[in-house]
């Protein structure tokens, strides 16, 4: 069974943006087909542990979590221009190389698309840093789309299957 994370970025619990990133997992299982649990780490529930000298178990089991995935998905809304520092803060924490066996879908809530890629491509930089193979292309969804994203959703799992199914067949 393929290890299949969903790694959730935004400030506010419970939010729309995890919503899509859980129905986007369950596209990607569907459209690929791999048998997966999908298991979800919503960084805003950890809150201000992820600051802490001693994190706790939370931290230390979502690190955890994270770092034994095969397919990680990490959503973000944009903030700044880029992914959120909640994000930053949470994978600074991770060893180098920690994603080395993951392969990493970058997805991210922007307010205009034509400005959306700046953060796909931070996503993707970061994500390759620390070792994931990272799947092109990275799920954009505008806001205004967040609130019925299933369209959207499946038009690009659609399309990002075949090489999703490549990779993690080669890295699992």
């Amino acid at each position: 069974m393929t290890r299949f994370t969903v790694l959730v970025a935004d400030p506010h619990p419970r939010s729309a943006l995890r919503a899509a990133a859980v129905r986007t997992a369950e596209a990607v299982s569907a459209h690929t087909g791999l048998t997966t649990s999908v298991n979800v780490v919503d960084l805003a529930e950890l809150g201000p542990a992820l600051l802490a000298a001693d994190t706790g178990a939370d931290v230390a089991a979502a690190l955890r979590e994270v770092s034994e995935s095969d397919i990680l998905l990490v959503a973000s809304p944009q903030a700044h221009g880029s992914y959120t520092g909640l994000l930053k803060v949470f994978l600074d924490r991770l060893p180098e190389l920690a994603l080395g066996q993951a392969v990493a879908v970058p997805m991210a809530a922007v307010d205009d698309l034509r400005n959306g890629r700046n953060i796909e491509e931070d996503l993707r930089v970061l994500l390759s840093d620390l070792g994931a193979w990272v799947a092109e292309p990275g799920l954009l969804l505008t806001r205004g789309e967040l609130a019925d994203p299933h369209s959207v959703i499946e038009a690009w799992a659609g399309v990002s299957a075949p090489a999703l199914r490549d990779a993690v067949a080669v890295a699992v």
